[in-house]
């Protein structure tokens, strides 16, 4: 059975943007971006909320077009571009989707426990608000948290607040040459 991996990037602080939805604190360098096409390129689909695909389908579908962006970028451009994505949106309809993408309206288990079930990777979620609506679920199976060594003071945080602890199982660390610290965690 695929897994939900939620992968995200947190300040020091557990803000994934700023108050104006600021990213520019995120530092992707080379070494980085190739961990994570590494880890992307076997999923088996991205699952995100609409701001975060009009965002990437803002730049990823042609990043590879522009001579600048050779390396990890260009490579990284063909895999979002070739995976599977299901856009949890309630105002987006299929024909305003390309790249493989299919709308999804709502979270709903039953639908998601079918596309866990299916064959193919793992299942990468993205966006703070899709996240929260997956916890709401318990949906989550596993947890990929990328610390950028700054802190933002405020913002969006990753994690709603929640009633009680969730008990995670640290899988697994790395620390990266700018500072970036990966922990992987699972439920028990």
């Amino acid at each position: 059975m695929r897994k939900i991996v939620l992968m995200m990037s947190v300040s020091l602080d557990g803000y994934i943007e700023g108050p104006d939805r600021q990213i520019d604190w995120h530092l992707v360098d080379d070494e980085l971006h190739w961990h994570f096409n590494e880890v992307l390129r076997p999923m088996g689909a991205f699952l995100s909320g609409r701001v975060v695909y009009e965002l990437m389908a803002a730049y990823w579908p042609t990043a590879d077009a522009d001579p600048a962006n050779a390396g990890p970028v260009a490579d990284f451009a063909g895999i979002w571009r070739d995976k599977p994505k299901y856009v949890y949106s309630r105002t987006l309809r299929q024909e305003d989707v390309g790249w493989n993408s299919t709308v999804v309206r709502d979270v709903v288990p039953e639908e998601v426990a079918a596309l866990k079930a299916a064959p193919g990777g793992d299942l990468v979620l993205g966006g703070a608000d899709l996240t929260a609506s997956f916890l709401r679920h318990d949906l989550v199976d596993a947890y990929w948290i990328y610390v950028h060594p700054v802190r933002i003071g405020r913002g969006k945080p990753l994690f709603p607040p929640v009633e009680g602890r969730v008990p995670l199982r640290l899988e697994g660390t790395r620390t990266f040459g700018n500072g970036v610290v990966l922990l992987s965690y699972a439920r028990p």
